[in-house]
């Protein structure tokens, strides 16, 4: 019987570039955000709001950014019943919206990020960009699709 295990972590260093990165490209695009960092654990690691976000993305950013570190997925996946039980089920720690992405580096979870305050194209499109600055395994093709579909709803005022 194992009495110990072990679990990768983003490093608090790691965690603060990812809220660099992930602010200046959302600056870049004229998108203020929120963005979040957690460990595989869901304790936040790294947290900023930029100038101007929205108060709501605040928890919002979180939400995604637990989200995709319990489920190792970017945000955005669930469908049918799956995306309103999921959330209800967690009293509303998990979310659905997309934004939300794994940090993982070479397969390793390590964390998770989440971005809000922009449309979910555009948090969609900072957190991307963010996973490949950072040298981060990218996300799945189908996040791709989500985060450049034309004419979805608006997340604004997260």
């Amino acid at each position: 019987m194992n009495k110990v295990r072990t679990v990768n972590t983003i490093t608090t260093e790691a965690a603060l570039k990812a809220v660099q990165v992930a602010l200046n490209g959302a600056s870049k695009l004229g998108v203020k955000i929120s963005v979040a960092i957690v460990n595989p654990e869901l304790n936040l690691v790294a947290f900023a709001r930029g100038d101007g976000a929205s108060p709501h993305s605040i928890e919002t950013s979180k939400r995604k950014a637990n989200t995709a570190a319990s489920t190792g997925r970017a945000t955005g996946w669930m469908q049918g019943d799956l995306a309103i039980s999921l959330p209800m089920a967690s009293n509303n720690l998990l979310t659905n919206i997309p934004g939300g992405v794994p940090l993982k580096f070479d397969g390793v979870l390590a964390g998770g990020m989440g971005i809000a305050g922009g449309t979910v194209e555009q948090d969609a499109a900072v957190a991307a960009a963010a996973l490949k600055e950072l040298s981060a395994d990218p996300v799945d093709a189908k996040y791709e699709e989500v985060k450049s579909a034309k004419g979805g709803s608006a997340s604004g005022g997260k």
